[in-house]
């Protein structure tokens, strides 16, 4: 359900969104959670799959943009360098980071033994946030077999809110977590999709702007205060085609929605932005030296960063509202919006 056609009455922008109004609007991409939600363990694994093929034989053109560089994501020099993403992204907490990325590497080296055999290495990409609030983050529970269950489960219509990576995570003071959002446009005659995914674990509960709205004029509640110190991830997909150059620029209006819903990017607050077309590949072997490759007119790519802002805003909002009150680490416990706004 979109934000614009829910009970609360909330909108987000003007463009159009696609059927699901999630990033897996454009065609082929997946997302797959494998959940820990037991007392002290609040956190888990969260997967994304850029298309149904092989992505390491068929990369698609990729950019990437940090915002504030407070953050452990691995992956983003090589796709900054040669600007093709060859896995599938992965997220996790903090410090399960290293075991995630381990069985990336295996999971690749399962369905391609040519890897550092006939051919080179391969660039695991995962990211992170800090759900040591609610989480037991220091009891590093997530283990190879939870990574190769969210790769496992991906699929079009998958769960948002306190899932996946998403489980322990704290956004604007209140339960956060994955949320999607899409945003269709026209180009010469033709539909084209841009969606994004979020993990959010950032920013403070005084400053969340829901659809344009403080919340503090909606809502009597109070909570506790806190500092900045969280992080977003933010991914952004589409089947326009485009260069590694216009994604990195869609990669810098993502600050434009986080903008829209509060957030001030604090020190301790990492801010990561990953972008990827499906339209635009680029195979591991070619048979020629020179390879076909359309590409989008700069003066038509107004539209594309509306699309990003309307769904890096609404994504936020996503989380937040399809999350649910969790009790963790500690007995600490992270009230839902939802929860708030229903008082």
């Amino acid at each position: 359900m979109g934000i614009e056609t829910n009970k609360w009455g909330f909108r987000v922008g003007r463009l159009p969104h696609g059927p699901r109004n999630k990033i897996s609007d454009v065609p082929g991409v997946t997302v797959g959670h494998c959940t820990l939600a037991d007392g002290n363990v609040q956190t888990g694994v969260t997967a994304l799959l850029p298309h149904p093929g092989d992505v390491f034989h068929d990369k698609v053109l990729a950019a990437s943009h940090v915002i504030n560089g407070f953050g452990k994501t691995t992956g983003l020099v090589q796709i900054d360098e040669l600007g093709t993403l060859e896995t599938p992204i992965l997220f996790t907490n903090t410090l399960s980071v290293g075991t995630v990325e381990t069985a990336l590497v295996k999971y690749m080296l399962q369905h391609n033994p040519d890897i550092c055999e006939t051919t080179g290495s391969v660039n695991p990409v995962v990211c992170e946030c800090n759900d040591s609030g609610l989480n037991d983050i220091r009891g590093l529970h997530v283990t190879e077999e939870h990574v190769f269950a969210a790769l496992a489960d991906c699929r079009a219509d998958f769960a948002e809110g306190a899932v996946g990576a998403g489980r322990g995570m704290r956004c604007h003071g209140l339960k956060g977590g994955i949320g999607s959002a899409s945003r269709q446009v026209e180009l010469d005659g033709k539909t084209y999709t841009i969606g994004a995914l979020v993990l959010s674990n950032h920013a403070v509960f005084d400053d969340l702007v829901v659809a344009g709205t403080p919340i503090q004029t909606l809502l009597d509640a109070k909570i506790p205060p806190h500092e900045d110190k969280g992080s977003i991830i933010t991914v952004l997909a589409t089947d326009i085609p485009l260069s590694e150059r216009q994604l990195r620029r869609l990669c810098h209006r993502a600050l434009v929605g986080l903008s829209r819903t509060g957030s001030y990017c604090g020190n301790g607050s990492g801010e990561i932005v990953i972008a990827f077309t499906t339209a635009n590949r680029m195979p591991h072997y070619a048979d020629t030296a020179i390879l076909p490759m359309a590409i989008l007119h700069d003066d038509a790519i107004n539209p594309l960063f509306r699309a990003v802002a309307e769904c890096v805003e609404e994504s936020v909002l996503s989380s937040l509202l399809h999350a649910e009150t969790v009790t963790g680490n500690h007995g600490r416990t992270v009230r839902c919006l939802t929860e708030l706004l229903e008082q």
